[in-house]
């Protein structure tokens, strides 16, 4: 039904417009008294062994949806209803900002593919925060956590700091992300003395907390061998409760879209099928360096059922999903987690 009726006349339209008014949809059928308790009939499957315990936390299954599609949190109890395991918001920063300019998103239909190069579009991470104190959903929530565009890459930290100030008390783990293609200069902070000096800060500042919450590092899919064994070293050397693999690429190679349709799109982050591969490989990698119970999260062209199975075999304890929610509809999280209860 989605995909021979419902994304057919979405994609009629320009990618981000229609993103937001899906949202307001949502927004005002969640309003109305049983639609979400019908969505979840639909789409929630929870099953006792699909559950799983990662750093300290419990998931209902192992299905999350990746930061990027609710930054704002805007749409947690609906969202929650589509059956993921978890939610991560963001990306937010300390400041709202407007982002790179429109358009922004783009479709690549041959290939199952996004590009995007948003910048990091959000309304400040109080504004987030002020509406998760108002959720009523217990799904587990992840904060995704960036800098201000502005922000020099020697001041970084204090971005990260705000933000994890401000969401602590509202969200379950912390994501550090300083792998958006998006943000000029913030693929810098991956270098190995950066990464190490930042990733020691937010640790510690999660150390000296009461009650002490998951830090985990999202990286790029573009990384070399010899980065990514800096990222296990520095991984193990701060204590990180765990990595994110992976972001979008900055590649375009192998594409069934014509380069001269990609030329014309221009920069930004790849999503989708063609990262299907180099994603399972960089979690093969890092799970055969960091040994078999350091908690990794695979995220990258998981499109069917099938591509979880791949990822979760290479290494991934839970995977995220973003491009294939959008290219193979919400029903795509119930076919996942039943492929993934079968082979379990």
């Amino acid at each position: 039904m989605y995909k021979l009726l419902v994304r057919p006349f979405l994609f009629l339209f320009d990618p981000e417009a229609i993103h937001h008014l899906v949202f307001k949809v949502l927004s005002l059928k969640g309003k109305i008294p049983g639609f979400k308790p019908l969505l979840r009939a639909l789409f929630d499957y929870k099953k006792p062994r699909l559950e799983k315990e990662l750093f300290g936390l419990k998931f209902t299954n192992p299905v999350g949806l990746a930061a990027g599609f609710d930054k704002d949190a805007k749409l947690i109890d609906e969202l929650a209803c589509f059956g993921f395991g978890f939610i991560e918001i963001g990306t937010l920063t300390p400041r709202p900002q407007l982002g790179n300019e429109k358009p922004r998103l783009f479709r690549l239909p041959k290939d199952q593919a996004l590009i995007n190069r948003m910048g990091f579009n959000n309304e400040g991470v109080e504004k987030a925060v002020e509406r998760l104190k108002k959720r009523n959903s217990k799904v587990i929530i992840g904060g995704n956590i960036g800098k201000n565009k502005d922000t020099p890459n020697e001041k970084a930290f204090s971005d990260y700091m705000l933000c994890f100030e401000a969401l602590h008390p509202h969200v379950n783990y912390f994501v550090v992300n300083v792998s958006s293609p998006n943000t000029p200069g913030l693929r810098e902070l991956q270098d190995k003395e950066p990464l190490k000096r930042l990733m020691s800060h937010v640790k510690g500042l999660s150390r000296s907390k009461e009650k002490v919450k998951p830090v985990l590092l999202k990286i790029a899919p573009d990384l070399t061998t010899s980065q990514l064994d800096d990222i296990v070293e520095i991984l193990k050397e701060t204590k990180t409760d765990g990595v994110i693999a992976t972001n979008t690429t900055i590649s375009r190679e192998a594409l069934q879209t014509s380069s001269d349709e990609v030329g014309t799109i221009g920069a930004g982050g790849l999503s989708g099928k063609p990262l299907t591969s180099k994603s399972t490989e960089v979690i093969g990698y890092l799970r055969k360096q960091l040994g078999p119970d350091y908690p990794i999260i695979g995220v990258g062209g998981i499109m069917n059922p099938q591509d979880a199975l791949d990822k979760l075999n290479a290494g991934a304890d839970l995977i995220q999903l973003y491009t294939g929610f959008i290219y193979e509809g919400p029903g795509v999280v119930k076919r996942m987690n039943k492929a993934i209860l079968k082979n379990n």
